[in-house]
């Protein structure tokens, strides 16, 4: 018997609609933005010498759930650094017998968190006794940088998780950071407005601290450094209160979207589909070959039909929803769900309440 277009026409017909249906809400997504990641600090474990067989480490705070990795002039390839808690990666480096490297050998590490890249150069020295060079000469005319003012919100203990802000004063677009005693590597600070550079440490586990650790802002403007240390005891006790600055700068429940990510949940197959997908199968097997073998093919396409056919159910059923991750302004995130696409933008400044964000 001959196979006509007529007997694959009406089961093709269905499959190609329920086809189409299932994938339009996919064609209709449009693509989300994705967050640019940061660099909060870095730390450099030198080595005594830099031969053969010495290790090196290299710590990186910043941005959690993203790829690290650090690379040393004159040595080939990059260390990897693992994300041993969120946001905290680390990584070693064996120096090997070909290596040549330089106590001040340029380091750079970066963040990639999706398709954005940040990237950090490290300029601290590789070797632990080295002693820094002289700074480099200014440029004729150029004033040298200066701090006008250093300041600190002093959490209540020097727990871990608590937060230590910092604030520094001074000449405009440079590059600012903080130094604690007790704890391995150095605090960037964001210049969140001209000439004022801020903040946070989040206080680890790991660290040695004391409420009279000296703590060192340092400033660094057209290669030149200036540094100024605090005054004041790293902790203010469990009586303190914040004070007023960081009261009207702090929002707890503030922050700003860091990522709205879409997320998929695969749907599930019932009988429904089996049996839908079955007929069609058994409905076209049946027509194909001569009356011996219609039988055989039409087992053969029932079968392929209820595989097919609960496979699309499952492509039907698929829902979606939306989580909007927001960076607090205290340091922590919080990961916000959505049925619906939110009408939020990443960047938004925004306040939690009631479950949900709001415009601020």
């Amino acid at each position: 018997m001959a196979v006509t277009k007529s007997m694959f026409r009406w089961p093709l017909v269905w499959l190609a609609l329920v086809l189409s249906f299932a994938a339009a809400p996919a064609l209709s997504q449009p693509p989300l933005a994705e967050p640019a990641p940061r660099i909060d600090g870095f730390h450099v474990g030198a080595a005594q010498r830099l031969t053969a067989g010495n290790t090196l480490g290299f710590t990186l705070y910043g941005t959690p759930g993203g790829t690290a990795s650090a690379s040393i002039s004159a040595v080939p390839g990059k260390i990897l650094l693992d994300e041993g808690e969120p946001g905290v990666y680390e990584g070693t480096y064996t120096i090997k017998s070909r290596d040549r490297i330089a106590p001040t050998a340029a380091v750079t590490v970066n963040l990639r968190v999706g398709n954005h890249i940040a990237t950090e150069i490290l300029d601290e020295p590789l070797l632990s006794n080295a002693r820094p060079g002289p700074p480099p000469a200014a440029p004729a005319g150029a004033a040298a940088p200066a701090i006008t003012s250093f300041t600190m919100d002093p959490p209540a203990h020097l727990a871990p998780g608590e937060q230590i802000f910092f604030s520094v004063h001074g000449t405009p677009a440079g590059r600012a950071f903080v130094r604690i005693a007790g704890v391995n590597g150095k605090t960037l600070l964001e210049e969140v407005q001209s000439g004022v550079y801020e903040g946070a440490y989040t206080v680890k586990a790991r660290d040695h601290l004391s409420t009279n650790a000296k703590v060192t802002a340092v400033l660094d403007s057209g290669g030149r450094e200036v540094s100024k240390d605090l005054v004041h005891p790293l902790a203010a006790g469990p009586s303190a209160a914040p004070s007023p600055q960081r009261a009207s700068r702090i929002c707890a429940n503030c922050g700003v979207v860091e990522a709205i990510n879409t997320v998929n949940v695969k749907g599930t197959g019932t009988y429904l589909g089996k049996i839908g997908g079955g007929l069609v199968g058994g409905l076209l097997g049946s027509q194909i070959g001569d009356k011996r073998n219609r039988v055989l093919t039409g087992i053969a396409g029932a079968a392929g039909g209820a595989i097919l056919g609960n496979q699309i159910e499952k492509i039907v059923k698929k829902t979606k929803h939306y989580e909007v991750v927001v960076r607090l302004q205290g340091g922590g995130t919080q990961t916000i769900t959505y049925p619906t696409q939110p009408s939020l933008t990443v960047g938004e400044k925004v306040k939690v309440e009631n479950g949900g964000l709001v415009p601020i």
